[in-house]
């Protein structure tokens, strides 16, 4: 996606906001609501938008995080990652990599969540993370590498808390 494109299709900022949202409170109906209220909140706002300050995802995000911390205020976050159905995996090994990502992610503090979000959920370059939070690029760099790194610790417990043959029999 190209920077500062004023033909940005909405269906791409949807689906960016949409999975931020999910990579930070889980995927499905919460993150549709919070969805639904960034833009919601993006027309009611939209004279406070300004271009010269960044650009729409930005804006939009920066919309979703303060959404998200009203959502956690209110509501204990229990993320749920859903299967990819197009997978070739078995449905049961996508909901298991689903579930131990989740739970993953949830070991992690905020910020790593956060960041692993804006990255991967939401697409962002580290240039862009670093515009929308106020860091310079080499610091978000840093900083998604370790949290990168602290989710892999985290999925490797999981891995070894749970071994594959306590898997068996398990009914999804």
């Amino acid at each position: 996606m190209s920077g500062r494109d004023p033909l940005v299709k909405p269906e791409e900022l949807i689906r960016r906001v949409y999975a931020f949202v999910a990579y930070r409170i889980g995927d499905g109906p919460d993150a549709e609501d919070v969805t639904s209220e960034v833009f919601e909140r993006a027309v009611r706002y939209r004279a406070s938008y300004d271009v010269r300050k960044g650009e729409p995802i930005a804006w939009l995000l920066g919309i979703a995080r303060r959404l998200i911390a009203e959502w956690a205020t209110a509501t204990p976050p229990i993320p749920v990652l859903l299967p990819d159905l197009a997978s070739e995996e078995s449905l049961e090994e996508s909901v298991i990599r689903g579930t131990t990502l989740a739970q993953a992610l949830a070991a992690l503090e905020d910020r790593d969540r956060e960041l692993i979000g804006l990255r991967y959920g939401s697409d962002l370059t580290a240039r862009q993370i670093g515009d929308l939070l106020g860091l310079r690029t080499n610091t978000v760099e840093v900083a998604l590498h370790r949290a990168i790194e602290r989710l892999r610790v985290a999925l490797a417990t999981e891995a070894v808390e749970r071994p594959p043959h306590a898997l068996r029999g398990v009914r999804v």
